[in-house]
């Protein structure tokens, strides 16, 4: 295999003594490594500080502190209850799954790329969020078999129409393969279907009031988010990054297509597809719980190998810091843009994400 410039050498446990070369960058120094997920650590830690400080109601430094320590049992002296509420069962639980979704999604998108050979893939670009959502409106309106529209149906809906997408997507590319541009031009006919789907539900099942809200949903917010949806998600979002870490290896070697992994040793069908779950399951809670964000798992991942190099051991950690950092200020954004009216923070990421979205396209001599 030939070289590129910058390439470095990958010894891939899985096929102990083969050494391959990794065509994107080289990977940071051990040091500055640990240094950057630290500091990366220490910049989210911030970052939901003072996301939770930020709103249209002043809330300082000092009140937080008195809200943290009475909920603690630190004996501090409580807040007014009505801004203790404020604080606590509203503005932090949305920071939180800012941050959550944020790091799903940058997870999402950093896997699909490896695993497509795809530097445009991302949940929302190749019709998984556009399934998710299209599963959790189904059942949010009409609710199935006793499901009801509670959070565990609701992603459960998600899950299944997430799957169905990704599901149709693998069958129309079955005889082309996974061809980088077929499968965002395949991803964009899927999402597309998906979102008339979604529009037939609402526009037949659903009244006036409901129609609005879930329109407003769809476009991604962090308003609906509570504590038992934030439980949710801190336990799927850690869970899926650790099973994505867990096989960074393969995910190094898939980067260089199926032929190349399956002479190292790795089990390409069975590691995809376990993969492929993965993002599925952790784009449908996102979706589920906030609704449709798109080009987070697109950006973030490029953002981050200019820093911590191509591994994907290295690669997903930050990765999810990054993408969680991004969704938190983001979302602050939307909250105080146009305050006092809130508005959604997908169209955020939408804006911010289209001019970067052109700018690979660009790189990649495709535009």
């Amino acid at each position: 295999m030939s070289a590129e410039p910058g390439a470095v050498d990958l010894l891939l446990p899985a096929a102990r003594g083969v050494r391959v070369r990794t065509p994107v960058g080289a990977p940071a120094p051990a040091r500055a490594r640990v240094g950057l997920f630290l500091a990366g650590v220490l910049v989210l830690a911030a970052s939901v500080a003072a996301g939770t400080r930020i709103g249209t109601a002043d809330v300082g430094w000092a009140d937080l502190g008195r809200v943290f320590g009475a909920r603690l049992g630190l004996g501090t002296e409580p807040l007014p209850p009505l801004l203790d509420s404020l604080v606590w069962d509203l503005r932090l639980p949305r920071v939180l799954m800012a941050a959550l979704v944020g790091a799903s999604l940058a997870v999402c998108g950093t896997v699909l790329q490896a695993v497509t050979r795809n530097a445009l893939a991302d949940p929302y670009l190749i019709g998984v969020s556009s399934g998710a959502s299209a599963g959790a409106v189904t059942v949010a309106v009409l609710p199935l078999s006793g499901l009801g529209a509670g959070t565990l149906g609701i992603t459960g809906g998600a899950l299944a129409g997430a799957l169905l997408s990704f599901g149709l997507l693998l069958a129309l590319l079955r005889r082309t393969g996974l061809d980088s541009v077929r499968i965002v031009l395949t991803g964009v006919v899927v999402g597309q279907l998906f979102t008339a789907l979604t529009s037939l539900v609402l526009m037949a099942s659903a009244d006036a009031d409901t129609t609005r809200a879930l329109t407003h949903w769809l476009l991604g917010s962090m308003a609906p988010a509570r504590w038992d949806a934030v439980a949710v998600c801190a336990i799927v979002t850690p869970l899926g990054l650790a099973a994505a870490w867990l096989c960074a290896n393969a995910l190094d070697g898939l980067a260089f297509g199926a032929d190349t992994a399956a002479s190292l040793g790795i089990g390409v069908r069975r590691t995809r597809m376990l993969l492929l779950v993965v993002t599925a399951v952790l784009t449908s809670v996102a979706v589920a719980t906030v609704g449709a964000i798109g080009f987070v798992g697109l950006i973030v991942p490029h953002g981050v190998r200019f820093l911590s190099g191509p591994l994907h051991r290295v690669l997903l950690p930050h990765a999810a810091l990054a993408g969680a950092v991004f969704l938190v200020w983001t979302d602050s954004l939307a909250r105080v843009a146009f305050a006092p009216r809130e508005i959604p923070v997908g169209v955020i990421t939408a804006l911010l994400g289209v001019p970067l979205f052109l700018l690979v396209l660009r790189r990649r001599g495709e535009l």
